[in-house]
């Protein structure tokens, strides 16, 4: 019994992890635990003290893409240094109940450190932001964000392997005049923190003795510039804000609030299904607040925003309180620069191929909102794709003889699918005009059957959801693209019609909430089934998914803490 004992004695001295999990598991009484400081098993991969000539990956931005890429990277051949202005994840998704003080800030963010050091050993962080990729000579030039002695910032340049670009996007201002200088975005913590705060200080300005009832209808009147899913969130929290929070604590100036919501299209929330158009703009209307459709931000100044009505051109001057600009994705600096150099300088966002790579690189990657995949139209590869099926030769071929080619046209071309979905059509065979399986198909005839799919090419939208996916996928590729420089597989080896050896990125929509205040939500969702949910129910099922999805034990149960807070409590109105 002793020798067992002293042996047992020695495996857990030896192994840290096993000591902390046997103290998890006694505090708890013997039930299970997870112990967030173990590392992962990389037993499927060559032994890390093995790999002498690492390749460096250097991952610019801590967005969706760039910890969702960093999370699942499991292969320790690999030496990552991330450079990002911000030390830290935000789980963008919840800013709109940031600015209200729905959820706290620092329940949304998570260390970028603690992260990497429950996914990968090799690892180092660089607070500075990016001003220069040299992609010749494979090295990124940075800035830290942090003053040195002498004041200055100082610069630095990293050397690379691979470049993963996951940026993320500016506000897009579309040149609009004034935008800059009077309004507030919502792309940042930083931003919701000032648009809490000015919120506070619009209430409390227009409550001091010496404001008159007409300033006090303008400071308290606050607009809203974007119909999209930000926009109308952040609007229908404000609306919550005031109306079950401030109105307690300044019911003298309820009267004089006003929100207006300005957007550009006919409707709001346009990429959802209809009766969720619908459903949102009728609840506005029923909650007084002032729903503006088809109105254009022409200028901006510090007193009143001019706006222009598309179907009549007629022209108004609306003055305001406060301004939140949400309306759409903006390229930044360095990356235009960047695009200049690659010759994509007439794009908005950087192009990619299937595989995540930027056109004309061979080790850059780009993920998320800075970039776009460039989907390959059938017609351009229509001859490949023929040529590949007709293994004799023929010139002409049966519609069984093109059953080997399938997988591969599916893959290599999304629109396909699509296209089948929207005709109805229950296999690519039955694409080909309903053909009989005896019957003999030429070129042309090939041609005709195929002359509409890339009708459904469609760019991915610039979304969380897509942005993970996108940092998932690559990372899986470069978990098998390298083990020590043995064997690799990457996506540099192309197979025939341009395949890679591993599949292209396929993104899969799960669907989307919009939380539309008053404990309503809309849904539109895929999953098992395409299908549409709006009201409270909704509203439970999007605090269960939001929670789920937040990056760490901890960050989940502050978010559902804060719920837990604001039911019992309110929301809290302190300026800070």
């Amino acid at each position: 019994m002793s020798s067992f004992y002293k042996r047992a004695t020695s495996v857990f001295t030896n192994h840290p992890v096993l000591t902390r999990l046997l103290v998890v598991a006694t505090v708890s009484g013997g039930g299970v635990a997870v112990y967030s400081g173990a590392r992962p098993y990389y037993g499927a991969y060559a032994d890390q003290g093995n790999c002498v000539n690492k390749k460096k990956v250097v991952v610019l931005g801590t967005g969706w893409g760039g910890v969702s890429f960093l999370k699942n990277l499991k292969n320790p051949s690999y030496e990552l240094e991330v450079v990002s202005p911000r030390n830290y994840f935000a789980f963008t998704p919840l800013l709109p109940s940031v600015t209200v003080g729905t959820v706290e800030a620092r329940s949304v963010v998570e260390p970028i450190r603690s992260i990497a050091a429950k996914s990968v050993s090799d690892f180092n962080f660089r607070e500075a932001e990016c001003f220069k990729i040299d992609h010749e000579n494979k090295k990124v030039y940075c800035r830290s964000t942090q003053h040195s002695k002498l004041g200055e910032k100082e610069e630095f340049a990293v050397d690379y392997d691979y470049l993963v670009v996951s940026v993320g996007g500016l506000s897009n201002t579309f040149n609009t005049p004034g935008v800059e200088e009077n309004t507030l975005f919502l792309k940042e913590v930083e931003d919701a923190l000032r648009i809490r705060r000015s919120v506070i200080d619009c209430f409390e300005r227009a409550s001091l003795p010496s404001v008159s009832d007409q300033e006090r209808e303008k400071i308290l009147h606050f607009v809203v510039v974007g119909g999209g899913p930000t926009g109308v969130e952040f609007a229908a929290e404000l609306h919550d804000f005031v109306h079950e929070d401030l109105a307690k604590l300044y019911p003298a100036l309820q009267q004089y609030v006003k929100i207006t919501l300005l957007e550009a299209t006919d409707h709001i929330l346009g990429m959802f299904d209809k009766r969720i158009t619908e459903f949102a703009e009728d609840k506005f209307h029923r909650d007084g607040i002032n729903l503006k459709t088809g109105s254009m931000v022409t200028k901006i100044s510090d007193k009143e925003i001019s706006t222009k009505v598309r179907a009549t051109g007629e022209t108004q001057s609306i003055p305001y309180g406060m301004i939140v600009w949400s309306t759409g994705i903006g390229t930044r600096p360095f990356v235009k620069d960047f695009m200049k150099q690659i010759g994509q300088a007439d794009r908005r966002v950087l192009a990619t191929d299937e595989w995540l790579r930027v056109e004309g690189t061979q080790n850059i990657y780009a993920l998320g909102d800075c970039a776009s995949i460039v989907q390959r139209k059938v017609m351009d590869d229509i001859g490949a794709i023929f040529k590949k099926a007709d293994k004799k030769n023929k010139g002409s071929l049966k519609v069984d003889d093109f059953k080997e080619v399938v997988n591969d046209i599916i893959d290599r071309y999304p629109q396909v699918e699509l296209y089948l979905k929207k005709k109805q059509l229950k296999n690519f065979v039955q694409l080909l005009k309903n053909s009989q399986p005896d019957e003999e198909l030429d070129i042309e005839k090939f041609k005709a059957a195929l002359s509409e799919v890339d009708s459904e090419m469609k760019n991915l939208p610039a979304t969380a959801q897509v942005a993970d996916q996108e940092g998932k996928y690559l990372a899986t590729c470069f978990n098998r693209m390298e083990q020590c420089e043995k064997n690799p597989e990457g996506p540099n080896r192309i197979r025939e019609l341009g395949r890679h050896k591993f599949k292209p990125f396929r993104y899969k929509h799960l669907g989307q909430f919009a939380p539309l205040g008053g404990e309503q939500t809309a849904a539109q969702l895929t999953l098992p089934w395409d299908t549409v949910s709006i009201g409270r129910s909704t509203q439970w099922l999007w605090y269960s998914i939001y929670a789920s999805k937040q990056v760490s034990w901890r960050t989940r149960t502050l978010v559902v803490s804060d719920w837990g807070r604001r039911f019992i409590f309110g929301r809290d109105s302190s300026r800070i």
